[in-house]
């Protein structure tokens, strides 16, 4: 459920970023534990009083008690809450906070570790590799990054700080897309066929296969690219994480977006379907009505129901589908090992049979 938490400082990053923190009571502090990589979703109303939702990556190294709450953001052309936080939001205030979630995380252990980021990107993998490097010794971090240029690079002196810190076990590289540099790569966006080169340039020692684990964060081309650029250099689909934070609308459905459920052959769309769900251990069945979503049923009956963008990118409200068929409309959040154990998007999945039953609390 939301917490209001009272923000402590609103630091200025670039010209369209800030880093926003806030306190969380000793009451709390259990109930707001994350791992690193993981993202808290905001409720904030409107000069209209509509309820805007949005989710925002934790950026400070995790803890299993925190008294704060770090995150960035960066406006968004028209976006809403971005803007108010860039203008308006001030020490003092007071904004809604559901407890920290998202599954693109890493506990710290001892391998070797490498991460893809564009812009904003570098928000949830700063938590990541800050508290890798703490909390495991052996560890070892390669962050590559990309920026349109060196002013609108966020937390650009956190990532020198660690780098400092762990010099031995950080491996850092910068590129910007429309900025020349004196030292390090030339300008120029970090696509499928110029990481393909450069990843195995940089991790010669080690070799690309060697890395324990990939995490890609940032808009949906670099994250693409990214992932084409690995499976063609042989890095195995598990070893694959990624996070989107902004995705157009697809003309085709992305990622593993697809028709879910037990039973085989081509499901239609009926006219109305019944949505059964279970959520904070409680259980009801609504009627749907025509072209809804399973979210959008079950708000109507339960405003209690999570979610945040409503666009398939942040998970918020993933459920496991225990039965009847559903159709993904897009599909940015959850990765194949959790589509084949059944879980669907409720924002995205629309009934294709009569009863569809899905779970929250799986």
């Amino acid at each position: 459920m939301f917490h209001p938490l009272r923000v402590t400082a609103v630091d200025h990053l670039t010209d369209d970023a800030v880093a926003v923190t806030f306190a969380v009571p000793p009451a709390l502090r259990e109930t707001y534990a994350y791992t690193p990589g993981q993202h808290i979703a905001l409720r904030h109303r409107d000069d209209d009083g509509e309820e805007i939702r949005r989710t925002y990556s934790l950026c400070a190294p995790a803890e299993s008690a925190p008294s704060a709450l770090r995150i960035g953001v960066r406006r968004v052309e028209g976006g809403v809450f971005s803007t108010y936080a860039l203008k308006e939001l001030a020490v003092g205030d007071h904004v809604d906070v559901l407890p920290p979630t998202g599954r693109f995380s890493l506990v710290p252990r001892s391998g070797h570790f490498a991460a893809i980021v564009g812009g904003s990107g570098i928000t949830p993998v700063l938590s990541i590799a800050a508290t890798l490097l703490d909390a495991a010794p052996e560890a070892r971090f390669c962050l590559v990054r990309s920026d349109r240029s060196a002013a609108s690079t966020m937390f650009l002196d956190e990532v020198a700080d660690l780098k400092d810190r762990y010099p031995e076990r950080l491996q850092l590289v910068h590129a910007l897309s429309s900025e020349e540099q004196q030292t390090g790569l030339p300008s120029g966006r970090l696509d499928e066929e110029r990481l393909t080169k450069l990843l195995p340039a940089l991790l010669a020692e080690h070799g690309v296969d060697g890395i324990d684990g990939w995490y890609l964060c940032g808009p949906l081309g670099l994250v693409t690219g990214a992932t084409k650029a690995l499976r063609g250099l042989g890095v195995p689909r598990n070893r694959v994480h990624q996070e989107i934070f902004h995705a157009e609308e697809p003309e085709a459905a992305p990622l593993g977006a697809a028709e879910r459920g037990p039973a085989g052959g081509r499901p239609g769309t009926p006219e109305s379907a019944t949505v059964a769900a279970t959520l904070d251990g409680r259980s009801g069945s609504w009627a749907g009505r025509d072209g809804e979503s399973v979210l959008e049923t079950v708000l109507r009956n339960r405003a209690d129901a999570p979610y945040a963008c409503k666009g398939g990118v942040c998970g918020t409200c993933r459920v496991r589908l225990l039965d009847g068929e559903v159709r993904m409309d897009r599909n940015y959040a959850l990765e194949p090992d959790e589509l084949d154990a059944g879980y669907v998007l409720a924002c995205q999945s629309h009934p294709v049979t009569p009863a569809v039953t899905v779970d929250f609390d799986a």
